[in-house]
């Protein structure tokens, strides 16, 4: 289907489909986990918008703040087998919903565990989407 669509080709394209599975993933967490939420707008480009946002600052953290946290946590990383990515992730979550609130953007994060929760959630579902839509891997 990817070959079909012209995805992977180009580069525009595969970060808008990534920010669309983003976008639903971060839906899906605020509809699973209870402390974790994103007022609806007024109608649905509000709300579209607002999740385009949120999406936004997410793949940002992730792109630029995460590989340095990596970096900085690779004997943990190493100790743990890797299962601290899984706190790196909440970690990231938790900085998102900071930073989101920091430039105006309505959303609540909760508590480390509802991050923790909240960044597995968005993981799988992100990924679910970005594959069937169809994103080039990298």
């Amino acid at each position: 289907m990817a070959a079909r669509l012209g995805v992977g080709e180009n580069r525009g394209m595969d970060f808008i489909v990534r920010l669309i599975a983003t976008m639903a993933g971060l839906w899906v967490c605020a509809l699973l986990v209870p402390s974790i939420s994103i007022p609806q707008g007024t109608d649905l480009t509000t709300t579209l918008l607002t999740l385009a946002g949120l999406a936004l600052v997410f793949t940002l953290v992730n792109s630029i703040i995460k590989p340095i946290v990596k970096t900085l946590a690779l004997p943990l990383y190493v100790l743990t087998f890797g299962v601290f990515a899984l706190v790196t992730n909440a970690l990231m979550f938790m900085l998102t919903g900071w930073l989101a609130g920091a430039i105006g953007l309505p959303f609540e994060t909760g508590g480390f565990w509802s991050c923790f929760i909240g960044a597995i959630i968005t993981a799988v579902i992100s990924s679910l989407v970005a594959g069937l839509i169809g994103a080039a891997k990298d």
